[in-house]
């Protein structure tokens, strides 16, 4: 019994096992642990730091709690009521987690420029081969044979 394939399979792994597609699929997942241990960062080294210089605060508490202007109050499972918090201390963590992850993507820019620049130097300070002379033209060779007979007469 043999597999049926479906006509687009080919062009599929064709696709997916290109270099682009490839490190795009690396790149997505590198990118998304590296944003995880940069939120680590900021909400477990960055913020507590910047809290002891402000009092001790702690950022994710940070909240203004919003009026309920209509209706009845929305209880819990334990019957306490969900009030509407705009949470800005939690904006500015991730402002502050965006900030850091923005300036590692600078350095990595400009470190892979530099050593792009690197190799363009080294290929532009290569020592370049000397083309090789042009092919005499027909009437060049003619009137070189011609001087030649001239000269063995």
């Amino acid at each position: 019994m043999s597999k049926i394939k479906p006509s687009w399979w080919d062009e599929f792994v064709a696709f997916a096992v290109k270099g682009n597609a490839m490190a795009l699929a690396v790149g997505t997942i590198i990118g998304a642990a590296f944003s995880t241990i940069t939120k680590s960062l900021t909400d477990d080294v960055i913020m507590p730091i910047i809290a002891i210089f402000m009092g001790g605060i702690d950022f994710s508490e940070l909240k203004i709690t919003l009026p309920r202007l209509f209706g009845e109050p929305v209880l819990d499972e334990a019957g306490n009521e969900i009030l509407n918090t705009l949470n800005y201390g939690n904006f500015i963590s991730a402002v502050i987690n965006f900030a850091i992850l923005a300036l590692v993507v600078f350095f990595l820019v400009k470190g892979l420029n530099k050593m792009a620049e690197i190799g363009k130097k080294k290929e532009e300070e290569a020592p370049a081969e000397e083309p090789a002379p042009p092919e005499p033209s027909p009437e060049e060779v003619l009137l070189t044979e011609i001087r030649d007979l001239l000269k063995n007469k």
